[in-house]
This record gives C-alpha cells, structure tokens and sequence, in this order.
C-alpha cells in the first residue's frame, strides 16, 4: 500500500520541488522563495490549468488522463523511468515502443536551447503532434500553450474536420504549396503506421481524418508513403505585416519526431520582419 510519500502527488511535488525555473527553461526571477517550480509555472509549462495541478498533488484529482501525464512529464524533465513510473501511479500502462512517445532527449534538447531565437523552432511527435515550441515560434504564429492540447496537431490543423479552423496558428498563415504539404503529410502518416502499426492515437487520428475529411480520404487511399520535407509560407503577422519563410522538416531518431524549423531568407526584408516579430512577440521561453 502506498504511503503519503510515495503518491501520485506527493512524487508530483517533490519532482516540481526539484525542478529549478532555469532548468525548466524558464527566465530566472528575483526573490524567489522556493527553489523549485511554482505550481503556476508547472501548469503553464504543461498546457494545464492550476486548479488541476492543485488537485492531483492534493490527491483530489488520482488518475490524470495519458495525455495530462505526457504533458506533466515533458515539463517536469522526466527520464524515461520516471516518466514510466508516473504512467503507473496514474494507473496507466506506461508508454511502449509500439506507441508513439512524445518525449524529447536530453541531447535534442540541448540543441534546441542553443538555437536561441535564431530561427523559430518546433518538435512534433511522429503523428504530428506539438511536443515543444521556442520563444521565435510563439512570437511568429501566436503562443500555442493558449491551444489546448489535443489540438496542437498538425495533421488536423491540415485536415480541420472540427470546422474550427486552423489551431497551431493564432493568425493567418498561407503554404505556396498547400496540395504538395497535403499530400506530404498523409504519406507521412501513412509511414508512421508501419513504424508504429500498433500505436491506438495514431489509427485513431488516421480514422478521424479519414472519416471527417475528403480530401484526407482521397489522399489515404493512394497508398503513398514519404516523408514531410520542405514549404514555403506567408505569415500575416499582426504587428510587422506579411513575412515569408522557410519551413525545413528534419525527421529524428526511431521515434519518428520531427524538428520544423522557420526561417526568412538572409539580407531579406523578410528576415527583418522576423527578428522584429520575435523582438516584439510575447515574453517567456520554451515549453514542452
């Protein structure tokens, strides 16, 4: 029998009690009285509310969805055991390698953290869900933790079947190759099921999209198998105007994630919109 000790939220509070901000990738701020994470912080860091975080370390709140307990331990830096030991304290089957993982290695991390605001910057699982943003990508196309995340995927947003439009981005962004990135992402999807043939999100999101949306359907039944690569967009950024930039697709590892980079092309007006985009854009740092 668990004691108070060894709970779901007495381990919460004690791995948020480690956690400095800076670690976190948070800006430091002066006279703090814990070393550790605010649950504020904790709860913006995973895209829930505060209230939540207050009843599961409370232990009001026992068995947080998959989802909340992937979101809780990219925010709380988990290694991979204890990522898999809050999975069964939650009473969860922690996540295999026929399932898709939404975790981000220590070193990929580190990379990303040393781009900076060079370039907006962002990780998606293999079924195009949003695991990580940078400061740039916030500021270029709007802050996605105000997104819930069930919507922060990428293949929807393409293929909205809720007929609320586009979610990943807070104002008008235009492709200079819609069908190409249409068709690119299906087959990229459908490569993912061979690499995760098992996996219940992505069959799930396949027949979602399948069933919601014709254009989706009609791509699925073409059997094509690739991989996302490369577009150009438009950005219709509110404070500096129409901003075009490259969008670079690097598929990692054999967990599939994809690190989508946005740049403008150098000694551009572009380039000068970006840099006053992120210059202007909303403070803060990385999550995910």
């Amino acid at each position: 029998m668990a004691t108070d000790e060894t709970t779901l939220g007495a381990t919460l509070r004690a791995w948020r009690d480690r956690l400095s901000p800076a670690a976190a990738g948070l800006p430091s701020r002066r006279a703090r009285r814990a070393k550790g994470l605010r649950r504020e912080e904790l709860a913006e860091l995973a895209g829930i509310s505060v209230d939540y975080v207050v009843r599961l370390e409370q232990g009001r709140s026992t068995t947080p969805s998959a989802q909340v307990v992937a979101a809780l331990a990219r925010a709380l830096r988990l290694t991979d055991p204890e990522r898999d030991h809050l999975y069964r304290l939650a009473g969860l089957v922690p996540p295999s390698g026929t399932e898709i993982s939404d975790h981000i290695p220590p070193g990929l991390r580190r990379v990303l953290n040393r781009l900076g605001d060079a370039a907006a910057a962002a990780v998606f699982a293999a079924d195009w869900q949003m695991i990580w943003w940078n400061r740039a990508w916030a500021a270029l196309l709007g802050d996605p933790s105000s997104t819930p995340p069930a919507l922060r995927n990428f293949a929807r947003d393409t293929f909205a079947t809720d007929g609320g439009g586009p979610h990943l981005s807070h104002w008008p962004v235009t492709s200079l190759a819609q069908d190409t990135v249409e068709s690119a992402i299906v087959a990229d999807l459908r490569r993912a099921t061979g690499r995760f043939p098992d996996s219940s999100r992505l069959t799930d999101l396949i027949r979602e999209l399948t069933a919601g949306n014709e254009r989706f359907a009609e791509l699925w039944v073409s059997g094509a198998v690739g991989a996302h690569q490369e577009d150009r967009k438009i950005v219709a950024h509110p404070a500096v105007g129409p901003i075009t930039v490259d969008c670079d697709v690097m598929t990692e590892g054999e967990a599939d994630r994809k690190i989508v980079i946005l740049t403008a092309a150098p000694d551009t007006e572009d380039e000068t919109k970006l840099r006053l985009a992120v210059l202007s854009g909303i403070p803060g740092s990385a999550h995910g």
